[in-house]
Formats: C-alpha cells, sequence, structure tokens
C-alpha cells in the first residue's frame, strides 16, 4: 500500500492510503463468501451461490460496504505501521465506496498520534551489569548428575529401603491381579504417596497390605512384597567418569567444558537482563510515559495470553487468585504498568532508531524470513508473501529495527557494576525525598501502579 503522512496540529495525522486492486480482489471476494454463507436463496446451498444470484439478492452496494469495512481496519493499521506512527485513539476514516473490484480503493483516515520523545544522550547513561561467575558448587553439582547417571546398581541385603533404592516389587489387588517384578525408585513419583510411604523402611522378602484413597469415602487394599533392594553405586570422579559420560578423556576437560556452557548460559541471561535493563533506563532519562488505548490494547493482550496459559494447565482464574493471595484489581494494576512499560520501551526506541536513521531494507527481512521458513521446512516464498498480505511483514520490519535501535543504545550507554549501582541507588539526593501527601503515580521504571 502507498501512504502519504500530513501532519495536523495537535497530534493529529491525517493518511491518506492507496489500496491496491488484488487487496480490494481479495476483500470483495471475502466478503462475497461471508454474505454467501449467510444468505438463503432458494436452490442454493449456503456458500454457493453464485456471484450474479448473489449481487441480485443484496446488491452491488451491500457487497462492496461489506467489504470495505471487513478490511479497512486492518489497511489502517498495516498503513500505520510502515509509517511508523502510533496511535491513540481510532481513525476517523473518509471514503468512497468502491464500483469495481478491477480498481484500487483510497481512503484517508485522521487520527491523533502519540507524540515523538526528546531522546537524550544515551552514551552518558550508565547501567548496572553482573559479571558471568559460575560458583565452583553449580559445577560439582552437575558433576554429580552425570555420577548418577552412570551409577551401578548393587543389592542390600543388610538395611530396609530408603529414599534413592531402586526396589523390584510385586503388587497384587484385593481382587487378586497382579503386577509382578514392578521395578521402581523410592523417590521418582512414580507411585502414590501411600505406596512410596508403605515401601520406606520396607527389607527384601517382607510384604505388606497397603490401603489408599479411591475417592472421598472409599479405599482400596493392595499387598506389596519387596523381592529385592538395591542402591546406586555411584562411580569415583576420576577419568573413567569423564569417559563414561561425555567425550572428554579426562576429569579436568569435563570441568572445563561443563564451566564454560554454565558460563556461556550465564552470560545469555546477563546480557538478556542487560538489555531490558537500558531500555528502562533509556524510558526513565527521557521521561516518558505511554498511555491510552495503545497501553490498554497491550494489556488486554498480555491479560489473555495469561488467562489462556491458565486454562491450558486446567486453572481457573478464580483458583489462581486463591493460591496466590493476589486481589483481582491489584493484579489488573500491575499487568497495566507492565504493558505502559512494554509500549514506553516501543516509542523512546524508535525516536532512538529515528534519530540514528535505522531502517531495515527488505532484502535483510527477506533473508530472515527464509532462514526461518527453511529451518521449519516451508516454503520461503510463500512466507514472504503471507506475512505481506497479513500485514505482519512490516510488523517484523518494525521489530528488527527496534531491536537493532536497542543494539545501538546498549553497545554505547556506560556499563557499570552491580555493586556500584546499589551504592549509588543508596544514597541519599534531596529529590528522593517527597512530602507525606504527596500522590505516588506510576512512572516508567517504577513499581507502583496507578
Amino acid at each position: 500500500m502507498q501512504t502519504q503522512v500530513e501532519e495536523l496540529a495537535d497530534n493529529q495525522v491525517r493518511l491518506t492510503v492507496e489500496v491496491p486492486q488484488p487487496d480490494v480482489a481479495h476483500a470483495v471476494e471475502h466478503a462475497a463468501h461471508d454474505l454467501a454463507e449467510s444468505a438463503k436463496i432458494p436452490g442454493f446451498r449456503k456458500g454457493r451461490v453464485p456471484m450474479p444470484v448473489l449481487l441480485a439478492r443484496v446488491g452491488k452496494e451491500r457487497l462492496y460496504t461489506e467489504a470495505v469495512e471487513s478490511h479497512i481496519g486492518g489497511w489502517f493499521w498495516s498503513a500505520a505501521a510502515r509509517s511508523r506512527i502510533r496511535p491513540i485513539d481510532q481513525p476517523q476514516l473518509h471514503y468512497e465506496l468502491p464500483t469495481s473490484s478491477e480498481n484500487g480503493f483510497r481512503f484517508t483516515a485522521t487520527v491523533t498520534v502519540q507524540p515523538k520523545p526528546e531522546v537524550p544522550d544515551w552514551r552518558e547513561l550508565e547501567v548496572p551489569r553482573a559479571e558471568a561467575e559460575v560458583p565452583g558448587e553449580i559445577v560439582d553439582a552437575e558433576l554429580e548428575r552425570l555420577r548418577a547417571l552412570v551409577a551401578a546398581l548393587a543389592p542390600v541385603e543388610a538395611r530396609p529401603a530408603q529414599p534413592g533404592d531402586t526396589l523390584v516389587i510385586d503388587l497384587v489387588s484385593e481382587g487378586g491381579e497382579a503386577q509382578r517384578d514392578y521395578v521402581v525408585e523410592l523417590g521418582a513419583g512414580r507411585l502414590l504417596d501411600e505406596i512410596e510411604e508403605g515401601l520406606l523402611g520396607m527389607s527384601a522378602g517382607e510384604s505388606k497390605e497397603l490401603s489408599y484413597e479411591i475417592s472421598d469415602d472409599a479405599s482400596h487394599q493392595l499387598t506389596v512384597t519387596v523381592k529385592e533392594i538395591q542402591e546406586r553405586v555411584l562411580p569415583p570422579l576420576d577419568d573413567d567418569l569423564a569417559r563414561a559420560a561425555s567425550e572428554f578423556e579426562t576429569l579436568d576437560a569435563l570441568r572445563a567444558e561443563i564451566m564454560a556452557r554454565l558460563r556461556e548460559q550465564l552470560e545469555a541471561e546477563i546480557e538478556g537482563a542487560f538489555r531490558a535493563a537500558v531500555a528502562d533506563k533509556l524510558v526513565e532519562a527521557t521521561k516518558f510515559e505511554a498511555a491510552g488505548p495503545l497501553v490498554e490494547s497491550r494489556a488486554r493482550e498480555l491479560i489473555q495470553g495469561f488467562a489462556g496459559s491458565l486454562e491450558r494447565r486446567g486453572i481457573s482464574t478464580d483458583v489462581y487468585f486463591a493460591m496466590t493471595g493476589q486481589e483481582p484489581e491489584e493484579f489488573v494494576g500491575s499487568i497495566r504498568a507492565e504493558a505502559a512499560q512494554s509500549v514506553a520501551r516501543e516509542i523512546v526506541l524508535d525516536a532512538v532508531a529515528e534519530q540514528a536513521g535505522i531502517d531495515v531494507p527488505d532484502e535483510q527481512l527477506d533473508e530472515l524470513i527464509r532462514v526461518q521458513a527453511e529451518t521449519a521446512g516451508e516454503d520461503a516464498d510463500e512466507a514472504i508473501a503471507q506475512l505481506r498480505h497479513s500485514g505482519r511483514y512490516e510488523s517484523l520490519r518494525e521489530d528488527l529495527r527496534l531491536r537493532d535501535a536497542l543494539d545501538r543504545v546498549a553497545a554505547e550507554v556506560k556499563p557499570i557494576s552491580v555493586e556500584q549501582a546499589a551504592a549509588r541507588e543508596a544514597i541519599w539526593t534531596p529529590e528522593q525525598e517527597k512530602p507525606p501527601t504527596d500522590t505516588k503515580l506510576w512512572t516508567p521504571g517504577s513499581k507502583e501502579t496507578e
């Protein structure tokens, strides 16, 4: 789509959008299908009504009205994304209905947009960054895990069963149904708690009657016989362990590989935390607060996503609030604050990208899509076409542009140690003092909500 942007007074802009003919034809075809699905025309099944018959029944004006009204919102937001404007309310749309699907379509949209913030010199910002130090005990714990993986099982004769032992047991129900030579590790959680607790302390050759609840008012009896008890015999920490548990020939080489792998993971986590801190520090220094429909829309997305994750785990929101002791109003407030900070980051980074002249050409975007499509076993050209058609192509371009902007800022701020940052936070300054009657409002970077 071709879009012209005219800046008006009071943070308003007017977009003039040219919708290409293929998009108009698609919209008309989609509208015709929807109308055919709902229209009851004698002699034709729903969805099987020919276009001339449909037009004679509903009229051309209704068809094109349906086509425009069902698609103009997507056209507007796609044009807004490509023009890099951020509306804070619904647009006022002006257009004349198309008369044919053989031509393009033009409309104008007047909308209030988020004013662009003035970004300070980010090279002067100081942002805490942790050091990647891998504690030796974590490496030792990983080596212990490898020892357990290659440990041998040895019979136990002189003591009863204890957690970590592997048992060979027979399970016989009240009705005589039996499961023989069942192998279970105590503490692995494969058996009911009542049965595992009953097995603890039993010796080889011992039998016991155990019961467990099958409902609120009924229980079931089970006879369990311990036939064999085995314990894990951990190998020594030596070169033989390294050869058995890995491709390394020596314990020192294995330890070094574990250290390097854990350090790499820790550095990735530190880098992610540092980039987030850079974005928040920039928002704070810019003194920018996001509000309005952008924030409300983002908050709804976050709430819907959270509710969906609870539903997939079979947990209702009422149960969640009861479990956590959190009030719904408190939860919504925290989500709204998170949404406001998220939108503020994007708007400030957009200003950085504009100031620094950062853009993402089609070639770079297409190459990324091709790599991802080939990795997923999909047709790259088809993936690019689908993204362009849905409008997500421009959204992806903007995501990459903001990522590149954050790359630039993160590379040019002044990293300081976490200890140094904490010491500076602890230093009292007059501006930190607030009268007790002040109302605390949410500001970017704070943890308070409105």
